[in-house]
């Protein structure tokens, strides 16, 4: 396909589409900036409401992820309104509007179309001060890497659609992936935190990789400190792994290099295609334990060191631990 060039330059544009950040970030003027963002997709569990907050709180992390504070959302709906009860519309729309009010936000508005398929998110807007946004291109030799939400939820709903994970599992990966990154984002602001990515899609592999690239560091990570989310394991390995996390295990492959045993179920769950995941945090050494300390007293239980950023060639290692 021929490339396109979307992009425009401009003296204000502070965050645009030449990074792979998570969000587009336009000054207004000298002491605030616009974020903005966009995210929907198709249910990824069977409760309409849970689905319509998992999707909110996904949209919204974006915004949290540079740092900034969410102010008004639009909501994005595809819905098949001749096939699917109306109803089932409502509960995924109370879903996310109880999420935005959770977040301080306000739903202003939003666009539906006709659709076979049922798709829900949001365009959330944001701001911040200009200097102190976050980007994932700061992190610098000698950081360690916080993560605040274990991963695996791309497996635990694929095994909730093959009918595999159990009532506990299925309750525990949807009360994570409904959770804000509020918290972790105005918590880290109390430290001196240089670069940050929300883990989605690309998973905690191509995520961290992109944070390597964009900061010019050889990112380091402990498998056996990231936290995963329980039954995560034993589904990975009965195969209930979803296309996406393969394709990212494939993309990321030839910049990821393993010491020690890692298991290969552990590395798939590393590339996992994770919807609304944590926040990814790089800063100084010396302050990473107390932010935990800080995160995990503020109810963000799962936060962790799991690294820490190197001098050397852009990529990834991953060390056994004691995974």
């Amino acid at each position: 396909m021929q490339r396109v060039d979307l992009a425009t330059p401009h003296p204000d544009l502070l965050v645009g589409m030449d990074t792979l950040d998570d969000a587009g970030v336009f000054r207004l003027s000298p002491d605030l900036a616009l974020v903005q963002t966009i995210d929907f997709f198709t249910p990824i569990v069977d409760d309409p409401y849970a689905f319509g907050q998992i999707a909110a709180a996904n949209a919204l992390s974006d915004v949290y992820a540079m740092g900034a504070r969410p102010l008004t959302v639009l909501n994005v709906v595809g819905y098949p309104i001749t096939k699917l009860p109306a109803d089932v519309l409502a509960r995924i729309l109370q879903g996310g509007a109880d999420k935005v009010r959770e977040a301080g936000a306000v739903i202003v508005g939003g666009h539906s179309i006709d659709d076979p398929e049922p798709k829900y998110g949001m365009a959330v807007t944001g701001v911040c001060r200009p200097d102190e946004v976050w980007t994932n291109a700061g992190a610098r030799p000698g950081d360690a890497l916080v993560l605040t939400k274990p991963i695996g939820s791309g497996v635990l709903t694929t095994a909730i659609k093959r009918g595999l994970a159990t009532p506990r599992d299925i309750e525990r990966v949807t009360a994570v992936m409904a959770a804000l990154n509020r918290s972790a984002a105005e918590l880290g602001r109390e430290f001196s935190v240089h670069a940050c990515t929300d883990v989605t899609g690309f998973g905690l592999l191509g995520h961290a990789l992109e944070m390597a690239r964009a900061s010019g560091v050889r990112v380091v990570l402990d498998a056996g400190s990231v936290p995963i989310l329980e039954g995560a394991i034993d589904y990975a390995a009965q195969g209930a792994v979803p296309g996406g996390s393969r394709k990212n295990a494939a993309h990321v492959a030839p910049h990821v290099s393993y010491r020690g045993e890692v298991p290969e179920e552990i590395r798939v769950l590393l590339a996992d295609a994770v919807t609304s995941g944590g926040l990814l945090m790089a800063l100084p050494g010396g302050e990473a334990d107390a932010l935990v300390e800080r995160l995990r007293e503020a109810g963000v239980t799962d936060a962790r060191v799991i690294g820490r950023a190197e001098a050397g060639q852009a990529g990834i290692v991953v060390e056994s631990g004691n995974a």
